[in-house]
């Protein structure tokens, strides 16, 4: 149930993730019913399948919640479909279907961005998926672009070439990561002779190799109507649609395909029956990786059958027993143990036998042979003694609630679609698992634990770090000089783009959006409540102003430390009382703090709402910050001191912000390995009773919800919370500019890839220069596709994989940024065109075609994100906290709209400063050309 980072790449992983339900979505089990499914929507109710005469599978579901449609296309084909030495080919392909077409030889990142689509692709293990989510009135031209690239994509010497220097950064990005390294290395020894062995996105090898000719015969091949399903959601009407379906995908040519499956595929050892455990086979040893790196690592795999095996819902459910949440076995066993930081688990069930893997995180100073010990015992007790009936049941509510809250946006309801159909062959088996699930057995998942979790079968990987104490590598001052003398491309005329865009119908009316209802309890906490009855569940999202600029330099990290202890203990209950209230449900609550204050995230299925406020208000009030789990928070939290400090994103993101903020501004504190130790349980408590107040509380909810219900019992749960005199206030000086340019490099050793941030202090949200200043950046560096830096120094250059700028505007200035991740050798080349591109910037300014393109691409995508009722939370919280007025969630496309040639002129003169970066790049110690 649980996708891996790894699995999957695309353009933007983090989107991805949230999407994609990777293993057993499926399966059918003949036995009794035990439990009525929880799920109370259908999710194939009124979808149409549709086969075109050329073998393409359409299928339809009308959604008329919001005004948007998603069009996704997957192909058939993945990893899966790869020969040794043509490992990423899938993943390589999948970059140049965005280069442009025969009729449209441009980028298609920018045609999407034009259109306002929130678009995005990805490569897994059985398939390569691409989708777009857009207003209404943009469906036929996304539909006339998909069509467009299926058969005409330019895959030529030129696109590879740039787009081969983009992939194998994508690549050694990976290769920064320890848990990346560890599992290529035991999904190779698990699998030597499969192509699942091999890793989904390739290897450097093998893509510097890659011909023309290859990845042709590859397109040829495999991206044709009748290996691919197109799926359309949302808000249209289903046969004018398929009417333009078939006049876009209809008349592409079903083309000659080769075999799908791959010639490395062989017939795996999988046991089917608890009989073929065996004590007699010895177990093999463990693989050890001793490298440079942060925290010890373990992972474990087990053989699996494939999707449509009957033991599938039995193994989710196991796994939920085992991993799901902080009431499952391994988590009470290793983690609350004291030995792991963390544990996870998922089952990869795919078209071909996968897999069951366990992973963990080993406590500074616990031995990875002792967690695997009790990891162990704890898989023997599962086989040895049936589950009980209460983690049975929560086992398979949380899973049944999980498609529920995974579903609530039409995006995630066509990648379900699709998925269903692509890998299993059958839109509609997400409704047979679901009703397996509920019928799942103790017995069932007693067999699944005998005759899958064998010691024989395991393989298991160490990765122990050879680096001490995770600390970071010495610190070499660059000077930042450079002999490139660089000269960036003319910017991209969006009227030459214009000619390639498809024709729009008229733009769907915004200010429909309906307002929250806002109140604030006696006590001082505000509420804002947007009821939406469309899908069962509700959203919350809260904020108490409580965050990490309260910590003071000698206690960095308190703020945090205290929100992730609030669900340790209350007067009433312990911490796993806690987690069982929520996980029974299948609810979640989550808190974490920010510069600005404690995030407060919670969804659940609507009729769990008042367990969510009953426990939300348990914790704020009544917190006990037991000492126990306050040192074993404090050990999870030195642990992921040590991998940000291991990760260039991270150590680069300190080292930038550190730069940007003086010592005495309460930005610049970032936990230490000293701040951490020496925060004591007196020290949560008084932070917590000076800063947990209802005055300083705001809680946005959306969803299913009778808000006069809602408003009792917010009243009664927080209205006995009390407050005693002022909250704290803390002025946040003002940071000038620095005088010249300022250039750090810190070494990692071990990475193979650098990260860059380039900038200096930004505005704040309430700035009136924001609304010019956020058109600017989506013209700068908003997207990595579209943008003038995505366009000059990835699409033109090759020189990063992933290169943005963004404005971090909260209630006080925060730094504006440019973020981009080259090889060592590149990174010089990249800041001197990023440079360049600024000067440029400042010296030329924007065409008023630009202007209007970039402020047609943010309101055309902003009814996407009203789209999803866990956006629309967080857009009204935000709202809210940064003193703005609770229209301006319909008024927001108005203000971009309204940006004007003399705004965006005069925006760039106070914002764009060339002569005044902090730049930070943090990685590989030779960023820094030789000879220069």
């Amino acid at each position: 149930m649980k996708p891996r980072g790894y699995m999957l790449v695309g353009f933007f992983l983090s989107i991805l993730l949230s999407l994609v339900p990777f293993s057993g979505n499926f399966t059918i089990a003949a036995t009794p019913t035990a439990v009525a499914p929880v799920s109370p929507i259908s999710f194939t109710k009124g979808v149409q399948k549709t086969l075109l005469d050329n073998g393409l599978t359409v299928l339809t579901k009308e959604v008329h919640t919001a005004p948007v449609v998603s069009v996704q296309v997957w192909y058939k084909v993945g990893s899966r479909n790869e020969v040794k030495g043509e490992n990423g080919i899938s993943h390589q392909l999948e970059h140049l279907m965005f280069k442009g077409t025969k009729d449209r030889p441009v980028q298609f990142g920018r045609l999407f961005s034009a259109l306002g689509s929130q678009f995005n692709a990805f490569t897994g293990y059985d398939e390569t998926a691409y989708f777009g989510t857009v207003q209404r009135d943009k469906l036929e031209a996304l539909l006339t672009l998909e069509a467009d690239r299926m058969e005409n994509s330019l895959v030529g010497a030129e696109q590879l070439k740039s787009e081969k220097r983009v992939v194998i950064s994508e690549l050694q990005g990976y290769e920064n990561s320890p848990g990346y390294r560890l599992d290529r290395a035991v999904m190779r020894a698990a699998f030597p002779n499969r192509a699942y062995g091999l890793s989904v996105g390739g290897t450097k090898a093998d893509v510097e190799k890659f011909t023309v000719e290859q990845v042709r015969n590859y397109y040829q091949t495999y991206y044709s109507p009748e290996n691919a399903t197109l799926v359309i959601t949302g808000d249209f009407a289903t046969e004018p649609a398929l009417k333009v379906v078939k006049e876009t995908f209809g008349k592409l040519t079903k083309r000659r395909r080769g075999d799908t499956k791959s010639p490395l595929t062989a017939s795996p050892d999988i046991p089917v029956s608890a009989s073929s455990s065996s004590s007699s086979v010895a177990k093999k040893a463990p693989i050890v990786l001793k490298q440079p790196g942060s925290a010890a690592l373990l992972q474990a795999v087990y053989p699996l059958p494939d999707l449509k095996h009957p033991d599938v819902p039995a193994i989710d459910v196991m796994d939920a027993i085992l991993t799901g949440g902080r009431s499952s076995r391994l988590y009470q066993a290793v983690v609350e143990s004291g030995l792991a930081s963390s544990v996870s688990g998922g089952a990869a069930e795919l078209i071909e036998p996968g897999w069951y893997e366990i992973d963990a995180t080993a406590a500074p100073g616990k031995e990875l042979g002792k967690i695997a010990q009790v990891i162990e015992e704890s898989l023997a007790k599962l086989q040895q003694q049936p589950v009980t009936a209460e983690e049975l049941k929560r086992a398979k509510t949380q899973l049944q609630a999980s498609y529920v809250l995974g579903n609530q946006d039409i995006t995630s309801q066509a990648n379900q679609l699709a998925y269903n159909q692509t890998v299993a062959g059958d839109y509609k088996f997400i409704e047979k698992y679901l009703a397996a699930i509920a019928k799942v057995t103790p017995a069932q998942v007693q067999k699944a634990a005998k005759t899958y979790l064998d010691p024989a079968k395991q393989t298991i990987g160490f990765f122990e770090p050879t680096q001490p104490d995770g600390k970071p590598g010495t610190s070499s001052a660059g000077s930042g000089r450079t002999v490139e003398n660089f000269s960036p491309g003319k910017p991209v005329d969006p009227a030459e783009l214009a000619k390639y865009l498809p024709a729009t119908t008229a733009a769907t009316d915004s200010a429909k959006q309906s307002l929250p209802e806002e109140f604030t309890l006696n006590n001082g906490l505000r509420v804002l409540l947007l009821s939406d009855r469309n899908v069962p569940t509700i959203n919350l999202s809260g904020k108490i102003d409580a965050g990490s600029e309260f910590d003071g330099n000698q206690k960095a990290g308190l703020a945090n430390f205290t929100a992730t202890n609030l669900m340790n203990g209350t007067q009433t209950k312990d911490a796993l009382t806690l987690a069982k209230t929520l996980e029974d449900q299948g609810a979640g609550l989550d808190f974490s703090a920010s510069r600005e204050g404690v995030n407060i995230s919670a969804e659940a299925l609507s009729a769990q709402l008042p367990t969510v406020i009953e426990t939300l208000a348990d914790v704020v009030q009544h917190a006990t910050f037991p000492q126990d789990q306050l040192e074993l928070s404090r050990q999870r939290a030195l642990t992921g001191l040590k991998v940000q400090l291991d990760d260039p994103n991270g150590l680069g993101r300190r080292v930038f912000q550190q730069a940007v903020y003086p010592e005495n501004h309460p930005f610049h504190n970032f936990p230490t390995e000293e701040s951490l130790k020496g925060i004591t349980r007196d020290d949560l408590l008084s932070f917590y009773q000076a800063h947990y107040r209802p005055d300083t509380t705001t809680i946005a909810l959306v969803g299913d919800f009778d808000p006069a219900k809602v408003k009792a019992l917010l009243n009664e749960q927080f209205g006995k919370w009390q407050v005693k005199g002022k909250p704290p206030v803390l002025k946040v000086p003002t940071v000038p500019l620095p005088e010249t340019s300022t250039r750090l490099n810190k070494v990692i050793p071990g990475k193979a890839e650098a990260v860059t941030y380039i900038g200096y202090s930004g505005i704040s949200r309430k700035d009136r220069r924001f609304y010019p200043a956020l058109v600017l950046n989506q013209i700068l560096g908003g997207d990595t596709l579209a943008s003038r830096l995505g366009t000059e120094v990835r699409d033109r250059q090759g020189l990063t994989y992933g290169i943005y700028s963004a404005f971090a505007a909260g209630i006080n200035p925060g730094p504006f940024f440019i973020q981009m991740q080259t090889a060592p050798g590149d990174a010089q080349k990249a800041i001197a065109s990023t440079i360049a591109l600024l000067k440029q910037l400042r010296e030329q300014g924007v065409t008023e075609a630009e202007l209007n393109t970039a402020k047609r691409s943010i309101t055309n995508s902003y009814p996407v994100d009203l789209a999803n009722p866990s956006n629309v939370s967080s857009m009204i919280l935000d709202n809210a906290t940064f003193g703005l007025s609770r229209t301006e969630i319909r008024e927001f496309p108005e203000q971009i709209q309204a940006v004007t040639m003399a705004q965006m002129q005069q925006v760039i003169q106070d914002l764009i400063k060339p002569e005044n970066l902090v730049i930070v790049t943090a990685g590989p110690g030779d960023t820094v050309t030789k000879g220069n």
